[in-house]
């Protein structure tokens, strides 16, 4: 299990590491005044936007703006601290995983149900957006993965001691 967990936590690592630069420098343009940003970036969103035709960054709907927020305050934080979590070998890396997936999870449902139902949407914005889910599903069931370090079962766990006279 605890190979399969680096696995994984090498894989959630690259991912963690892209979303810890592109949302502050890409995503937040959504809701960002562009004057915060240079003009390569800001021409690199407009060139994506172009290029995949994602109605959602042109057109920047209220939900979108609500989940790019988010992004900005919640996922973007946790993205940072899985980072530290990893590479520092921290025990609370599972709950900040869970705790990332089931975010992104649900608003990749939101932004993908609307692709779905409004028709607007090509395959290629469609396959754009399908590998956040699932990253989102990934981190989720490294969360759900306690990474065992061989002792579990062995000890048994004492609440509190009394002293004796």
């Amino acid at each position: 299990m605890g190979a399969f967990c680096k696995v994984i936590d090498a894989v959630l690592f690259t991912y963690y590491a892209i979303m810890a630069v592109a949302v502050p420098l890409i995503d937040a343009q959504t809701t960002l005044p562009g004057a915060l940003y240079p003009a390569f970036l800001v021409d690199l969103n407009r060139w994506y936007s172009a290029e995949f035709g994602d109605y959602l960054l042109a057109e920047k709907p209220h939900f979108f703006a609500g989940i790019v927020w988010h992004e900005i305050l919640f996922i973007w934080p946790l993205s940072v601290a899985n980072l530290y979590a990893i590479l520092a070998g921290r025990s609370w890396l599972s709950t900040t995983s869970m705790v990332y997936g089931a975010s992104v999870v649900t608003s990749m449902a939101a932004v993908l149900g609307d692709m779905i139902g409004s028709g607007k949407a090509s395959e290629k914005l469609f396959m754009m957006y399908l590998p956040f889910l699932g990253f989102g599903i990934l981190s989720l069931l490294r969360g759900l993965l306690s990474q065992s370090d061989g002792s579990s079962g062995k000890r048994p766990i004492v609440l509190a001691r009394r002293k004796r006279a």
